[in-house]
């Protein structure tokens, strides 16, 4: 049923002319009649009787005059709570972040978001990057975190927020970091730290050894801080971020083994944010 037909129900009613509704909603008042008319005709009952100048409810106008009321009312009450929820930032906001990004990129976001958004409730998933895009699919979480695949499923998207090379390094009391011109070869030979199979970030490394794939891989695991802990013990090599080489370890200076992986959020192209997710995004410079 058409609200503005219900309003020019109301308006007559109130004021007892098709004139004086007219004036109070800013039509003529054809339009008035005409509004009318197509609500007795939805209804098939005559609303009003007109009698010379006089306009007066029928038995079935009256009937319906309080319930059109309340539908008014609770329209405008609508109104009034989609219009605070557009200025406030309430809520839960449900998200998934790798370790790493949780570690190393996300606290200077959410410290500043917790003092811009303080009613807002975190519900942070720490997971594989790979195992988001599921929860993203079924409606689990708002929004991703990741390392960003080279294609997601049709039903996301993706925004890159941060770029994230990978270097080839080792411990630099270990024999190979004496080596600076060891080949390929003898880096598949010796003992390495590697992302776990599977993840995104280890089809980069495997794809940049495909001519000289490691021989003997000491450990494989999606935590990097386990990687890096492992690789300054002088236990083997690994690719680790820029954010996290220090000065326990050395580069191998191996061009081909220099990784750019990708940072950024992912969300469902279907679904309507909430202000708390829509806020998140603005503070991470996504339009």
């Amino acid at each position: 049923m058409d609200i503005q037909n219900i309003r020019a129900f109301l308006s007559v009613a109130e004021t007892g002319s098709f004139s004086r509704a007219a004036e109070q909603l800013f039509i003529t008042q054809p339009a008035v009649s005409k509004r009318i008319a197509a609500l007795e005709q939805s209804l098939d009952t005559v609303l009003f009787d007109r009698i010379g100048k006089q306009v007066q409810l029928t038995e079935a106008g009256r009937a319906l005059l309080p319930g059109y009321r309340r539908i008014l009312a609770e329209m405008e009450e609508s109104r009034r709570i989609l219009s605070h929820l557009n200025e406030h930032t309430s809520g839960v906001l449900s998200m998934a972040t790798s370790h790493h990004i949780g570690l190393h990129r996300l606290p200077a976001v959410l410290r500043r978001y917790t003092q811009a958004c303080p009613e807002v409730k975190l519900d942070i998933h720490f997971m594989e990057s790979e195992q988001a895009f599921p929860q993203l699919l079924h409606g689990d979480i708002e929004l991703a975190l990741v390392t960003l695949p080279d294609a997601c499923p049709p039903q996301l998207a993706q925004h890159l927020l941060w770029s994230d090379p990978m270097h080839c390094v080792i411990a630099r009391q270990h024999p190979l970091a004496q080596q600076p011109r060891s080949s390929l070869k003898q880096l598949a030979q010796t003992a390495a730290i590697l992302p776990a199979a599977g993840a995104h970030t280890r089809e980069l490394v495997d794809a940049a050894l495909a001519d000289h794939p490691p021989q003997n891989i000491l450990l494989q695991t999606s935590y990097l801080e386990t990687i890096k802990a492992m690789v300054q013990a002088g236990l083997g090599w690994s690719l680790l971020p820029d954010s996290m080489i220090d000065s326990s370890m050395t580069q191998l200076h191996r061009r081909r083994l220099r990784i750019d992986r990708h940072l950024g959020v992912v969300l469902h192209r279907e679904r309507t944010l909430s202000n708390a997710a829509s806020r998140l995004l603005e503070l991470l410079g996504v339009k």
